[in-house]
């Protein structure tokens, strides 16, 4: 049963706190650091009421029991790196960081794995198995910031998904604390475990509503070889995948990355960032693509891209001859990271599109937007071979009904043709709204239901993932 609201004040809940876990590791009011008032999202930030930062899964335990008993609704937060609102606060929580709760605590090398607690940086992540001699299949452009409890919470997914899945293909145990303060444990090292439900995996992308995560089991990958990269032009989508499908045959099992650039990234590229591009002209899709080929398969590759070049499939294609060809290729993919700092404000989109249907769609979002607010700038990249893509827009006009108005057409759009709102940063508070344009009724009744279960006086990350429009004051 949802609470009414809490049934203690600000003090006695803070001392309560302070008498279970320790006077040091809650803070209220102005000793509330400001980092914990507001996450990636751009919401407008807001201190939480109380700050704990509990240093053990039996001190997260005990805050979320004391919270539960007294109705005080919980925000739990890691790096503070998510985009849509998951972990931003509100000033009536109690905002349980996991900044304290850090370490890798074992590498498997038997079973290639790697436990860890989850407030680790996935960049410590990465590098402890790159020295135990294994690789993190888990990357992202916020690996410097964003922890391993955060990407279990969001189901992350990045660089590598398509070698080595999202996170939840990379996770093979968890420890988690419910919202009464019950510990869950399944540190699992086995890649065949089909003792009853798996109950770790709907942990894994439920964004904090049903549970913390304190501990995550990883299963590793053998390091990859020798990486060569390839910039491509193509005319367009069935181009695309045309050259995808050859290099998966020419090497199969070594593709690790397939990024695509729609030609208003590319010519913004040079003519906002100074890059120069190798190609002749922006028309077109501009390919990066990245396959493991020892020395002697590099032959092979260059032979499928010739043969493809001859066939008019590429129209363009060059080949890295050294690591700085293969990170300037990678500039490219990276300036829409730079927009926000160039251009000032935005909006932007991750979405996934049933493949068959990629191109259609992409146009369609392209023509409604440009039709009501024609000065825009419709910017698309993402990981093409995931079905994922990103869609910024500039220079929409606030006027013409703000971002409420643009996020209706575009998300929208992608409802139309059986997309998904949210491929890989999750849902939060920015995109609960449109959740009903991914998921059926009986999907989310099921969510509703399940949610209930395990959080009955809804403490925990309330308002993320389910409930209805949430109006912001500055865009994504």
């Amino acid at each position: 049963m949802k609470s009414d609201g809490p049934t203690i004040g600000l003090e006695d809940m803070a001392s309560r706190l302070r008498d279970a876990i320790g006077p040091t590791f809650v803070r209220v009011g102005g000793q509330v650091p400001e980092r914990n008032g507001a996450d990636a999202s751009r919401l407008p930030p807001i201190a939480p009421s109380i700050l704990a930062t509990p240093d053990t899964t039996e001190a997260v335990s005990q805050v979320l029991r004391l919270c539960s008993e007294a109705h005080w609704p919980v925000v739990v937060q890691g790096g503070l790196t998510g985009l849509a609102g998951g972990a931003h606060p509100k000033g009536t929580e109690v905002a349980l960081s996991l900044e304290r709760m850090t370490g890798i605590e074992e590498i498997d090398p038997v079973a290639g794995t790697l436990t860890a607690r989850a407030g680790t940086i996935l960049q410590v992540v990465q590098q402890a198995a790159v020295e135990a001699g294994f690789l993190c299949g888990i990357d992202l452009g916020a690996r410097g910031s964003c922890t391993i409890g955060g990407n279990v919470a969001t189901n992350a997914g990045g660089n590598r998904v398509l070698r080595y899945g999202m996170t939840r293909h990379n996770v093979l145990g968890l420890e988690a604390v419910l919202a009464d303060g019950t510990i869950v444990t399944s540190l699992n090292k086995m890649l065949k475990n089909n003792a009853g439900y798996d109950w770790t995996q709907m942990f894994i992308g439920s964004e904090g509503t049903l549970g913390v995560v304190t501990r995550v089991v990883l299963g590793l990958h053998p390091l990859p070889g020798d990486i060569s990269a390839a910039f491509l032009k193509v005319s367009d989508f069935a181009a695309a995948v045309a050259v995808q499908r050859a290099l998966e045959r020419a090497l199969p099992g070594r593709l690790m990355a397939f990024e695509a650039m729609w030609p208003e990234v590319m010519a913004m590229s040079e003519r906002c960032f100074g890059l120069k591009s190798p190609f002749a002209s922006h028309d077109g899709i501009a390919l990066l693509v990245e396959v493991e080929a020892s020395e002697s398969e590099v032959d092979a590759l260059e032979g499928c891209l010739m043969g493809l070049v001859d066939q008019g499939v590429v129209q363009d294609a060059f080949l890295a001859r050294s690591e700085a060809d293969r990170l300037g290729f990678w500039k490219f993919r990276e300036t829409p990271y730079e927009y926000r700092s160039k251009f000032g404000t935005m909006v932007s989109f991750d979405i996934s599109l049933p493949r068959a249907l990629l191109e259609e769609a992409v146009g369609t979002i392209r023509n409604r937007v440009l039709d009501m607010w024609p000065d825009t700038v419709v910017a698309v990249f993402g990981h093409l071979a995931d079905s994922n893509l990103h869609v910024i827009l500039l220079r929409v006009d606030e006027t013409l009904g703000g971002y409420e108005a643009v996020e209706s057409v575009v998300y929208g759009t992608v409802g139309e043709f059986g997309g998904s709102i949210s491929a890989e940063h999750g849902i939060g508070r920015k995109k609960r709204a449109f959740l009903h344009l991914s998921r059926s009724p009986a999907e989310i009744a099921l969510m509703e239901r399940v949610k209930a279960a395990l959080d009955p006086g809804r403490i925990l990350n309330r308002d993320r993932v389910l409930g209805g429009r949430e109006v912001h004051s500055s865009g994504p």
